[in-house]
């Protein structure tokens, strides 16, 4: 199974998450795909993804892009899972804490509000040390224009790393690496 969390403003319709969707449906694994619209709250959105962990017969991978890669690595850190991160927001409670105030969500133009409550509850959920970084996967691209990729390079030293040149937060590149994630998550084998 995929968990799949996506990044703040962010949603299921997001191209990452609608291009590994379709990978699985054509492999005919599309029911072993998790990625639903996460709520602002990191609490609630942990919930939500802790609710699906429970519902999996086999251990999921999770795999998470900018906010979701910060949630995927509390989340493996809890539960001893694999992620792969994708951009991922390794300063979330620091870097959003610079858009409290209303914003849209990218896909829905639904307006929310995002408060000093909101990242007081990422800082709390925050992990205080990577354990076992080998479960990791970091895929970062150099152009990333939102967040510094050498964060997550440092963040995550000793994990699994592809570090592209240029790009940008969107991580440009994703659809070369599906067959890639799959066969990480151990749901077919490595092309």
């Amino acid at each position: 199974m995929i968990i799949y969390l996506h990044g703040f403003r962010s949603g299921p319709q997001s191209w990452k998450s609608l291009s590994l969707k379709a990978r699985m449906d054509q492999l005919g694994i599309g029911d072993a795909f998790w990625g639903g619209q996460l709520p602002v709250s990191a609490h609630e959105a942990m919930a939500l993804a802790e609710a699906q962990i429970a519902r999996s017969s086999t251990p999921p991978t999770l795999v998470g892009s900018s906010l979701g890669g910060y949630y995927a690595t509390c989340l493996a850190e809890r539960h001893g899972l694999k992620a792969v991160l994708v951009n991922p927001a390794v300063l979330a409670p620091l870097s959003l804490s610079a858009y409290v105030g209303t914003q849209t969500h990218m896909y829905t133009g639904e307006a929310f509000d995002f408060t000093l409550d909101h990242v007081e509850q990422l800082r709390a959920i925050e992990p205080t040390a990577i354990t076992r970084p080998e479960r990791y996967w970091l895929m970062v691209e150099t152009g990333d224009e939102v967040l510094d990729y050498r964060h997550a390079v440092a963040r995550y030293a000793g994990a699994r790393q592809t570090v592209l040149e240029g790009g940008d937060h969107s991580f440009t590149q994703w659809d070369n690496y599906l067959d890639l994630i799959l066969a990480y998550a151990g749901l077919q084998p490595t092309p």
